[in-house]
């Protein structure tokens, strides 16, 4: 049986992971407005990664006799200033998330929750990756300035992803 300390912390990161994925379904919806189909796919895939970190912890809290308590949704933030400053936001709701599944590990750890902490182990690792993948944009991004061209070629690349 999971501890309440530990059900309760795992709900906070369902409900985490709900939260980002529909605050990038919003930023997929922002770049699809300016005719940046490309981020837009990305930012689709992304989405559709976060709802499976959302369930893999549904899962896991129920195998261990816990119960998932969802909560609302909130309306995400749906216009930016540039294509920089949208995936600025991700990259900020990365670190969030980061910090958040760092948290849970430590009170796992606590609790000696060995359990949790093999489960989590996999999101620690996934997020330096996540990370990585939005610095990576980020850093083109900066590197293209005010360069259309570099732009466009970023969203050709990036319309590439989840694809075969």
């Amino acid at each position: 049986m999971i501890s309440s300390k530990i059900e309760k912390a795992i709900n906070k990161q369902i409900n985490h992971e709900f939260n980002t994925s529909y605050t990038y379904l919003a930023i997929a919806a922002w770049f699809a407005s300016k005719n940046l189909a490309g981020f837009a796919n990305w930012m689709q895939v992304q989405r559709t990664e976060e709802l499976t970190h959302a369930a893999k912890l549904f899962d896991f809290l129920v195998d261990r006799g816990g119960r998932v308590e969802l909560e609302a949704v909130g309306k995400p933030k749906g216009d930016y200033g540039s294509p920089k400053d949208a995936i600025a936001a991700a990259l900020k709701l990365e670190q969030a998330t980061t910090a958040l599944i760092n948290k849970l590990f430590d009170l796992a750890a606590e609790e000696k929750d060995y359990a949790t902490q093999g489960c989590l182990q996999w999101f620690v690792d996934e997020q330096v990756e996540e990370e990585k993948n939005v610095s990576d944009i980020l850093a083109k991004l900066e590197m293209a300035g005010d360069s259309k061209g570099t732009l466009l070629m970023l969203d050709h690349q990036l319309a590439k992803r989840g694809k075969s």
